[in-house]
């Protein structure tokens, strides 16, 4: 699970009202270079993805926004015997309309997820995309490809006291079979439901606070020859408040995801064993200027796993960096981000340290 999309459309559902204020036309483009090294131990010594993401959103009117993602992604895994696996391509395409059928009050909410990424890869790729799949390394492209799907849902908002704002939403999603890999088994996954609740609002000492809850559930996984996967629920909660100081401000957030054992599990099924991410982190966006903004950073992340009554330590990674953000004019907005990781990946009774930067560069334009 992206926590950052969870929290995103929790908060489109809040500010309906002010959305459909804001400019009509907007796109987004840049490059981010993501690597991990890590020591022995492991069958492979490193990791890096580069991304290309492409968004444009178009606001027709007050009422219909329509939004169009999708990025280009290099990555590979050097092993240890010196081969290296590597994928590049372009992932899958959402485009996504947003209606609000009462401004302000209720979002309905329609994603299509065209399969322009690569549903079907050779089996020696497999460990590429599990490596660049979990959440403690929390990689900007996490997946390549699909069969496609829709989603729909809707989202609602009302004021609570004077100040503070409350947001509820639900979807489901469904996804069309493919094979993921060549010359497998074709894979049908299972339907996905969600539940979103949020609230906002200011506190003593212009201090703002901002929460979301998120429940996922979702269906067996089922391959045509019979044999079936299952997930179990999901629980996610995220909590940020953001405080004055001196010129800038300072948001202190953290989030906490954690995986439950399924329901039901028949004799046969795989099951993907229960897990816990949590992540705690501040950043601070300080002005230098009326046009540039510093804005340095802090985050840790800890991931737990396992199948057993007392979950076990996948790993842990601290994260520092900075953006800078520049206002070029009021139309375009650049942002270079700088960041290093470090931590500890858990193999066993081996302890095997990690370390590696993340680079970017973005460019926003709207009108």
């Amino acid at each position: 699970m992206r926590v950052r999309v969870c929290v995103l459309l929790l908060a489109a559902a809040a500010f309906g009202s002010a959305a459909s204020q804001g400019p009509g036309t907007a796109a987004r483009t840049g490059v981010f270079f993501e690597s991990y090294s890590f020591g022995s131990g492991l069958a492979f010594d490193r990791i890096s993805e580069m991304t290309i993401p492409v968004t444009v959103t178009q606001r027709f009117g007050s009422r219909v926004t329509v939004d169009i993602g999708t990025a280009y992604a290099s990555a590979s895994v050097r092993q240890t015997n010196g081969q290296t696996i590597d994928h590049s391509g372009f992932i899958d395409t959402d485009v996504r309309t947003t209606v609000a059928v009462i401004p302000g009050r209720l979002v309905f909410t329609l994603v299509g997820t065209l399969p322009t990424g690569a549903a079907e890869v050779p089996d020696t790729t497999i460990p590429l995309f599990g490596a660049t799949a979990t959440d403690l390394l929390g990689f900007t492209t996490p997946g390549f490809g699909s069969g496609g799907g829709l989603s729909a849902g809707f989202a609602s908002a009302f004021k609570l006291g004077q100040n503070w704002a409350v947001g509820t939403g639900a979807s489901y999603r469904y996804a069309a079979s493919y094979t993921p890999v060549a010359g497998g088994d074709q894979l049908t996954p299972g339907g996905e439901a969600r539940l979103r609740f949020g609230v906002e609002g200011p506190f003593g000492g212009g201090k703002y606070f901002r929460g979301a809850f998120v429940y996922t559930t979702s269906g067996a996984n089922e391959f045509d020859t019979g044999l079936r996967s299952v997930l179990g629920d999901r629980a996610l909660a995220y909590a940020a408040v953001t405080m004055p100081l001196g010129r800038g401000s300072l948001a202190i957030y953290g989030w906490d995801m954690r995986r439950l054992n399924p329901r039901t599990a028949d004799t046969g099924t795989v099951v993907v064993p229960r897990g816990n991410v949590l992540a705690l982190g501040a950043r601070l966006d300080r002005p230098l200027s009326p046009t540039v903004t510093l804005a340095p950073l802090l985050e840790f992340r800890h991931e737990l796993t396992g199948a057993g009554s007392k979950m076990e330590l996948l790993g842990y990674l601290v994260r520092t960096g900075t953006d800078l953000r520049y206002r070029v004019s009021p139309r375009f907005t650049a942002v270079l981000q700088a960041q290093v990781a470090f931590g500890k990946i858990q193999d066993g009774t081996e302890s095997i340290s990690l370390v590696g930067p993340r680079l970017g560069a973005l460019i926003e334009w709207s009108r």
